[in-house]
């Protein structure tokens, strides 16, 4: 017979798919603190997190419920509730003396011009330094971010549909969602 190994189990939040210890080893040697991004199917979530030997310590965190808070009647899961948040966790990091981080997005690849570059934006429009790679276009245009492309499509939208019904509900039509993006981010100014 053979001698064979006792199986070894990984770790548990590794065995979940939760956390990618090799990426998570990479960013802490940085040194520098973690601009940390969680997108779920209902807002966008961020923390300034920076590491001890006890537990990371949070610097600064935002969501899409504070920008609820703030007034936002929209969603709090789409382009420019991202921008939004990012703009929010960036100015509340620098307020707190926190001048730079590394992105962390977690077991995700983010997609350019997609949610993750515009809340990037954000943080870098707040003050907020963070690297990233200038080669490529990786930012979303100033009229989508602002949500000009929901603008665009709510005339096409027919009635009974599905779509919008949340804001309809809330009494937010989508064709003033440029002009409360532009209050809330002056709120967080």
């Amino acid at each position: 017979m053979k001698p064979t190994r006792p199986k070894t189990v990984p770790y548990r939040r590794k065995r979940e798919v939760k956390t990618n210890y090799t990426k998570r080893l990479t960013l802490l040697l940085s040194g520098k603190p973690r601009l940390v991004v969680r997108l779920t199917n209902t807002q966008v979530l961020a923390q300034v997190a920076e590491f001890t030997l006890t537990g990371d310590k949070i610097i600064a965190a935002a969501s899409g419920s504070d920008l609820r808070k703030l007034g936002w009647q929209y969603s709090t899961k789409n382009l420019p509730a991202a921008y939004l948040t990012g703009f929010l966790i960036g100015k509340r990091a620098v307020k707190k003396g926190c001048k730079e981080s590394i992105l962390d997005t977690g077991n995700v690849s983010p997609i350019h011009k997609g949610r993750f570059y515009a809340f990037l934006k954000g943080a870098l429009d707040a003050g907020f330094q963070v690297p990233f790679n200038l080669k490529k276009d990786i930012f979303a245009e100033e009229e989508r971010i602002m949500g000009k492309h929901i603008i665009e499509h709510a005339p096409l939208v027919q009635k009974g549909s599905r779509q919008y019904t949340q804001y309809l509900k809330s009494g937010a039509l989508p064709e003033n969602i440029s002009k409360q993006f532009q209050t809330i981010k002056q709120k967080i100014n």
